[in-house]
């Protein structure tokens, strides 16, 4: 009984693992094929809840994970591409894409997995093309799942044996919150309510369970599935954690609503069963599908109170980076190009303040060691990526319409601006990756070191900043000023070197450290010719 025993953990956990893995890398697979289109869709389809909810499907069926959309929702609003009420729309959409994979299941391909998984190897070993590389990471996990549930159902089996599970079976029927309990719990515990899905099915699919005891069991798993996002979450902005809430409260409140109507919602399930002559398995995918739909359906139209009552229960103001550019209408190309060029030179501004902001934000961390300064540093980095390309297709566009001599200098500064500008948060990104650097290995700097450091990041920040500003004003002044900042930036980059040497020389500092010192120097100095170059510009140089 024992050895029966062991074989059934053995084979439940492994088939778990295998399950779990497929999943995963099914999802990887089809990420690969969609490219960098998952955050494009999210970003563009959610002008109104319903397109949100229609976004929601579409990623998750891709990336084969309710939690994985849910996160990068969170993101997202974080970042201030997508408002709350627009992230509420495409969480629940992600709550029945990620039925999709209840549905496979109930196709019930398990006696094929094994040569589905020789096809996916085939596909991966034997062919050099990307295409048929990431087509092969999918038929692979899609027969890791099938062979995992294979093993898991084995494994399962004997429990109809078990007297106590009888019980609990019973018990499960007979006290519906009971099987919310242990499918919360045990979604919480695998973190992936497709898993809590699969096993579910087995467990009605092989007669272990009824239909009374399933059904609750599925609410608890929908419950359970929120504990990705309020992980991701953690320590993030308030627009963050309110997106994680809104995923909680929306699962608790569809999962009270039909405990209440169990009865009415068990018939309906047989109803569908018997009209459609579903197979045990695809009963649960039904069911499942059924209730996020309707769920869905229910709470669309309280999208703002959902937001309103977040919003209460998490307050404060909340330091968003907007990456959408504000000022680019594309309108006023064609009717004036004069304004348009004013537009462009407002957002190349706005690129400019990131830039500094940026590079505020990893002096901070390197002060700090506090991780919100390298996020934020991080976050003005991809705004400004962002920026960027949206900056310079509208200048192109723009370059196309009647310009004078003036207008054209100025349409050329701005393109060389916004070079430089990109360029500038390349420069802080690696300042922050080389104090991440100094974290992980346990680096130590002296306090000559800092000292020096900090002298030359405020010069640096102050020229970065004046040169912004004289392109604001087209002031050429302040722009001569930048010039002899930044003469005093390359003085200070070759003095700070030779300090450097003589402490490495005296063992005052480790080679690490001295790494870690050159290195941030140097990304200060080629900020300092970023910044001289717009000052130029400016000047006409």
């Amino acid at each position: 009984m024992e050895l029966d025993v062991q074989k059934m953990i053995f084979e439940f956990i492994g088939g778990l693992g295998i399950f779990l893995f497929g999943i995963k890398y099914m999802g990887d697979g089809l990420q690969k094929s969609a490219g960098d289109k998952l955050r494009d869709i999210l970003d563009r389809f959610t002008t109104n809840p319903f397109m949100g909810v229609l976004a929601g499907i579409i990623v998750t069926v891709l990336i084969q994970s309710s939690s994985g959309t849910t996160v990068i929702t969170v993101g997202l609003v974080s970042a201030g591409f997508m408002t709350l009420r627009q992230a509420i729309g495409v969480i629940m959409g992600a709550n029945i894409g990620t039925t999709v994979t209840a549905f496979i299941i109930g196709i019930k391909l398990s006696n094929y997995a094994l040569p589905i998984i020789a096809v996916g190897a085939l596909l991966l070993f034997f062919f050099k093309n990307k295409k048929i590389h990431n087509l092969g990471q999918v038929v692979f996990g899609f027969g890791a799942l099938f062979y995992g549930l294979k093993l898991m159902s084995s494994g399962m089996k004997p429990l109809r044996s078990l007297e106590s599970f009888a019980e609990l079976t019973v018990n499960m029927s007979e006290i519906p919150i009971l099987g919310v309990a242990i499918g919360t719990i045990f979604t919480v515990i695998v973190q992936s309510s497709s898993a809590t899905i699969g096993i579910l099915q087995e467990l009605y699919g092989q007669g272990l369970l009824s239909l009374n005891a399933a059904l609750p069991v599925l609410f608890g798993d929908n419950i359970g599935t929120t504990i990705t996002a309020i992980l991701a979450s953690i320590g993030a902005s308030v627009a963050a954690r309110r997106a994680a809430l809104t995923h909680v409260l929306f699962n608790l409140v569809g999962a009270t609503i039909f405990l209440v109507g169990l009865k009415l919602y068990t018939q309906l399930v047989i109803m569908l069963q018997e009209a459609f002559n579903l197979n045990p398995e695809m009963t649960i995918a039904f069911a499942h599908g059924a209730f996020n739909i309707t769920n869905t359906l229910i709470q669309l139209p309280f999208i703002g109170v959902l937001a309103y009552i977040v919003t209460k229960l998490i307050p404060g103001n909340d330091s968003v980076v907007e990456y959408k550019a504000k000022h680019l209408d594309p309108n006023f190309i064609e009717q004036s190009p004069s304004i348009a060029l004013g537009q462009a030179k407002e957002e190349v501004v706005r690129m400019g303040e990131f830039a500094t902001l940026g590079l505020e934000e990893s002096h901070k961390y390197l002060n700090s060691n506090l991780q919100k300064h390298a996020d934020l540093s991080m976050q003005l980095e991809s705004a400004i990526n962002n920026l960027d390309r949206k900056i310079t297709d509208y200048l192109v566009l723009l370059s196309s319409a009647s310009l004078s001599q003036n207008e054209s200098e100025e349409h050329s500064v701005l393109m060389d601006t916004v070079r430089d500008i990109e360029r500038i948060g390349d420069h802080f990104e690696n300042i922050v990756e080389l104090v991440d650097y100094q974290l992980s290995n346990k680096v130590k700097m002296t306090d000559l070191a800092k000292a020096d450091l900090k002298e030359m990041f405020e010069l640096t920040i102050s020229t970065v900043k004046e040169s912004i500003q004289s392109l604001e004003e087209n002031d050429k002044e302040l722009a001569r000023e930048v010039v002899k900042k930044e003469d005093k930036i390359d003085k200070m980059e070759r003095t700070l070197r030779k300090k450097h040497i003589l402490r490495l020389n005296e063992g005052k500092c480790s080679g690490q450290a001295g790494i870690v010192f050159v290195d941030i120097v140097s990304n200060l100095e080629r900020i300092g010719d970023h910044a001289v170059n717009i000052a130029e510009a400016v000047l006409g140089e």
